[in-house]
């Protein structure tokens, strides 16, 4: 234990003076050699996001957790802490804004996601309620929803008559998630739902099957997936995974509106992921889904990495 805190300090102090020579030898400090050296995405904001948090500056640390109203001055604080002569490198201070808008957003992107998974799901509050019932329109247009109370639920994924109960794992976020999925890209939205109602392998013989044409794969709870899914698209935003998503994707402040465009891309893969997998039966599910998981989490370990569904969610996002 000993070694390996010297071994910290050692290595700490080695980059320091590292970065001293550098800038000495270059004329520049850390954070402008991100800025001319790096094009701009997730490869330059992630760089600057670790230079600011690994600064000896206390000013320099806490510069990515300030208010988004404060970030003009911020930079300007950060030139005059690092003897930048905004005049001779006016690009700079653009390129720090940038990044800054965007770490600053994901954090308060995550606050926001947070407070909507933590807010249960309210019978009682009309406008949780019409939320519900447009998730049932967009998804079964041509099919009335009898009663508020019904075993018509079933036929979108609940897994009873009363679709508030499969909320309390992620609260009105998944709602949200649903009903963004359902209204802004109906279409996909359908086919999925559509696909996840086909008839089990098991209910016929392999003849019968092969006859019907159907998908091998088993089929799974629309509504029930998409929560869990939810939950899987949080975990990624919560532990900084979809940082390289959302920095090359969003040229400021990532939104509640890229989340959602992000859990459309998931649900959509997923989908195509588990006709892949081709599972036994509905069991298999956790297995399937952690293997998903790995592969996106892959996915996202590349600096260029960009989820970018071709489908009408993503159309006014992608390049904003």
């Amino acid at each position: 234990m000993f070694v390996q805190v010297c071994l910290y300090f050692y290595c700490k102090c080695l980059w320091r003076c590292l970065k001293f020579v550098v800038r000495k030898l270059t004329g520049q400090c850390e954070l402008q050699r991100i800025c001319y050296n790096t094009k701009p995405g997730a490869a330059r904001t992630m760089k600057i996001e670790a230079s600011l948090k690994g600064s000896k500056s206390k000013r320099l640390q806490t510069s990515v957790s300030v208010h988004p109203d404060a970030i003009e001055k911020t930079i300007d604080d950060i030139m005059e802490l690092k003897r930048i002569n905004p005049d001779i490198n006016p690009q700079l201070g653009v390129s720090l804004q940038a990044c800054l808008l965007q770490i600053v957003g994901y954090r308060n992107l995550i606050a926001e996601v947070e407070k909507l998974r933590r807010e249960p799901y309210d019978a009682e509050n009309s406008q949780h309620e019409e939320m519900l019932l447009k998730l049932w329109k967009c998804l079964k247009p041509n099919s009335p929803l009898k009663a508020r109370i019904s075993k018509q639920w079933c036929e979108i994924g609940f897994q009873g008559d009363d679709p508030k109960t499969d909320f309390r794992g992620m609260g009105l976020l998944g709602l949200y998630n649903l009903v963004y999925f359902a209204e802004w890209d109906t279409e996909i939205a359908q086919q999925v739902l559509s696909d996840s109602l086909q008839p089990k392998y098991s209910q016929f013989s392999k003849a019968e099957w092969e006859k019907k044409k159907f998908d091998k794969a088993i089929g799974y709870s629309f509504a029930i997936v998409g929560i869990n899914i939810t939950d899987l698209a949080y975990n990624l935003l919560v532990s900084g995974a979809l940082k390289t998503h959302f920095y090359n994707v969003a040229p400021e402040a990532p939104t509640l509106t890229h989340f959602q465009q992000t859990f459309c891309y998931l649900m959509h893969e997923f989908h195509k992921f588990w006709v892949e997998e081709d599972p036994l039966d509905i069991m298999e599910f956790n297995r399937v889904r952690e293997k998903f998981h790995k592969r996106i989490l892959k996915q996202l370990q590349n600096p260029e990495m960009a989820l970018c569904p071709h489908f009408a969610a993503s159309e006014s996002l992608i390049n904003m």
